[in-house]
């Protein structure tokens, strides 16, 4: 049985850089290996247990699901917690998804997403530990790292350990964007974080703990301690082959435990194996998804319900001898904004995200989509959404007094400089400066 002193709050992270074989792809170069894949690191801490793992379509090993690799090897999986789209990905986003069994492995599925976002007591109770593998695309508007959040308060509140299986961070090599103000926060950000904040699941973990960005009520009652590099040197054991067998995987005196990848640095261009979800189905949508997403608080479609979301974006209203896309229902966008019209605008699924983004966040779409529409008044929908995506208020301002982007992103500062000094704190690989 793993125990803890509830009034302490241990911080782990395993460093591996050094510890083991280097894996090599076919090309000779260094294979970036995932926490999941690295399995003789965590599972002696689920052998015996009864697990709870939050986990989604993104959480595999090689070809096969995650759960089903760790139901092979005898590990007692008890309930799947899902994220926004569901276990297997296919929910539209903002879709409310019911509690189920999941058809293959006949385990519980517990939605955390919309009128329930974090395990429950009732959830925990036939839980020993708690296991966490997502696949984050590094922006504070992709709703994983509010999961995560959630997530890391239920295991305090409950006294359950996590694991934390770490992912590289495909948005990983810059920070850009406004910083979040407090007063829009929301489950689309949830903290004072820029847009493009850096950092994989692990990091952003071990950064919510170090800053006290938990739910106060907790804070307030955990003597937080920081103690990775002391844990690193009576971790290290577990990968000496030589010593591993005399280790007490126990692990009484830890809470939560971030396993890293391998051969991952924050220069890295990391191309996901898997969708991360329905309407980012390849890396060109995952590299322009932090430039357009506004365009989700606006009246103009970004290609939901068609093969390139997050790869063009139009409107009906538009000049006729643009590019033009007709938004359809499919799979993970069941009723896309502007549905089965004909909207014209831009096509950059052919860009090179190299040149045209260059370690920032592109301002430059947004500008231009709002010069084109006929009816300024409405192009911000009327819910206010746009500023819980932007972080603030400002930016919609900014936009409609005719601000340029040079302009625009003096205003971020010093907020953005100021974080990532913070982020620096928290990182487990090597920055990208």
């Amino acid at each position: 049985m793993i125990r803890f002193v509830f009034g302490l709050f241990f911080f782990f992270f395993i460093n591996i850089s050094t510890a083991q074989k280097k894996a090599v792809a076919a090309d000779g170069k260094l294979r970036i290996v995932t926490a999941a894949e690295q399995m003789d690191l965590y599972l002696p801490l689920l052998k015996g247990k009864s697990v709870g793992i939050f986990a989604n379509q993104s959480s595999v090993v090689g070809k096969s699901h995650l759960v089903d690799t760790l139901l092979k090897k005898s590990i007692i999986i008890k309930k799947i917690f899902a994220p926004e789209h569901g276990f297997r990905g296919t929910a539209d986003a903002g879709e409310n998804i019911n509690n189920l069994k999941d058809a293959k492995t006949g385990i519980q599925i517990v939605s955390l997403y919309g009128n329930k976002s974090k395990p429950s007591a009732d959830d925990l109770k036939d839980i020993d530990v708690l296991l966490f593998d997502i696949q984050d695309v590094g922006v504070r508007f992709y709703t994983y790292i509010s999961s995560l959040q959630k997530y890391i308060e239920a295991a305090i509140e409950n006294n359950r350990p996590l694991i934390i299986l770490d992912r590289p961070d495909p948005n990983g090599f810059y920070v850009d964007g406004p910083v979040l103000d407090p007063t829009f926060k929301s489950f689309v950000g949830m903290q004072p974080v820029p847009i493009v904040y850096g950092m994989t699941i692990g990091e952003y973990a071990k950064m919510l703990v170090g800053e006290k960005w938990l739910d106060p009520s907790l804070i307030n009652n955990l003597n937080i301690i920081h103690a990775i590099r002391d844990a690193e040197k009576k971790i290290d054991s577990l990968i000496n082959k030589e010593t591993r067998r005399s280790v007490d995987f126990s692990m009484s005196d830890f809470q939560l435990l971030v396993i890293p990848c391998k051969n991952y640095t924050h220069k890295s261009r990391y191309a996901l194996p898997v969708k991360p979800s329905p309407n980012l189905p390849n890396m060109q949508s995952v590299y322009l998804y932090p430039s357009l997403c506004f365009f989700e608080g606006t009246q103009v479609s970004l290609g939901r319900g068609t093969d390139k979301p997050f790869q063009q974006f139009g409107h009906p209203a538009w000049p006729t001898d643009l590019y033009h896309f007709v938004p359809r229902s499919t799979e993970g966008a069941k009723n896309p904004p502007l549905l089965n019209q004909t909207c014209y605008g831009y096509d950059l699924s052919k860009i090179d995200p190299a040149k045209e983004i260059n370690g920032h966040i592109q301002l430059k779409w947004l500008i231009k989509a709002y010069s084109l529409s006929p009816s300024k008044s409405d192009f911000f929908l009327p819910s206010g959404y746009f500023n819980k995506l932007a972080g603030n208020d400002l930016l919609m301002q900014q936009i409609k007094d005719g601000k340029s982007e040079a302009e625009i992103r003096k205003s971020w500062e010093p907020a953005l400089s100021n974080f990532k000094t913070i982020r620096k704190k928290y990182l487990i690989y090597p920055d990208f400066q």
